[in-house]
């Protein structure tokens, strides 16, 4: 992914020293950065809806730890990537953390370049994600804008029922199967049967099956 201003990096540490190394390191390459001492303090401010990046968290803190802090962001919904920071003694916790969704932790002292490619790919990751996220609504909106019976055609359409079978079902005729059918699939922007059934399972997954 390109630097841009528009993509955000959260530190999140207690070590300001620390927190400035990391500072001027990702503000060298163009990335907006923003630090939080502690881990209450960016729980208070943090809108993930605003922007698109992905959070460097210190797995140990005074109060509450990195770890509580990534319990509570999964307990949210919480999709940005997260990136642990540890200390050697600190690794199995992070391996579980990466286990249970984290996308990645880096033991100290580690180099620049391994941050870096480690926020760059937890940034296209992170992309993707919105994207995806940014069809499922466009989807949403679509299938809102259909009719009950756009609704009944579109629901036998993905079961891959012919349109003679559709309108036994319905108890209409084939025409008005297909008047109904190219009416749903202009209203979904859909130029194709193989188009439509691969935007709603997408969304379908997206919202885990509702």
């Amino acid at each position: 992914m390109t630097a841009s201003k528009s993509i955000t990096i959260h530190i999140v540490d207690d070590d300001e020293a620390f927190r400035d190394s990391l500072v001027w390191l990702l503000e060298s390459h163009d990335y907006r950065v923003i630090c939080h001492d502690h881990a209450e303090a960016f729980l208070t401010g943090f809108r993930p809806e605003l922007s698109v990046g992905c959070l460097i968290l210190d797995i140990r803190m005074p109060g509450m730890s990195g770890l509580e802090l990534y319990e509570e962001l999964q307990a949210r919904g919480n999709r940005w990537p997260v990136i642990f920071i540890t200390g050697h003694g600190d690794v199995p916790m992070a391996v579980q953390a990466v286990k249970r969704g984290a996308y990645d932790f880096l033991e100290k002292p580690f180099n620049q370049e391994a941050l870096l490619l480690a926020v760059n790919s937890a940034l296209e990751a992170a992309a993707s994600l919105q994207q995806t996220s940014t069809l499922a609504q466009q989807c949403e909106t679509r299938l809102q804008t259909l009719t009950t019976r756009e609704r009944e055609v579109l629901e036998r359409v993905i079961e891959g029922k012919m349109n003679k079978v559709i309108a036994d079902d319905l108890g209409i005729s084939i025409k008005t199967v297909e008047a109904h059918r190219g009416k749903m699939m202009d209203k979904m922007g859909v130029r194709s049967i193989a188009d439509l059934v691969q935007t709603v399972v997408a969304y379908r997954q997206q919202k885990g099956g509702a």
